[in-house]
């Protein structure tokens, strides 16, 4: 069984371990309506729509 000749850092532990924590930007849709930018399957919090039907009243 092969074995390690030096020990491995803590550092090079660490950040092969962060690499797992990256932040991603949360995905974006368009409102078909009004064209600003939303969450998926969210109703459009600046128009009110929502699978091409006005889901709240918006003022």
């Amino acid at each position: 069984m092969a074995v390690p000749k030096k020990k491995t850092s803590k550092a090079k532990t660490r950040s092969r371990r962060a690499s797992n924590w990256k932040l991603e930007a949360s995905a974006r849709s368009t409102c078909p309506k009004c064209e600003k930018a939303k969450l998926p399957h969210v109703v459009c919090p600046y128009c009110g729509w929502y699978h091409g039907r006005q889901a709240i009243e918006v003022i």
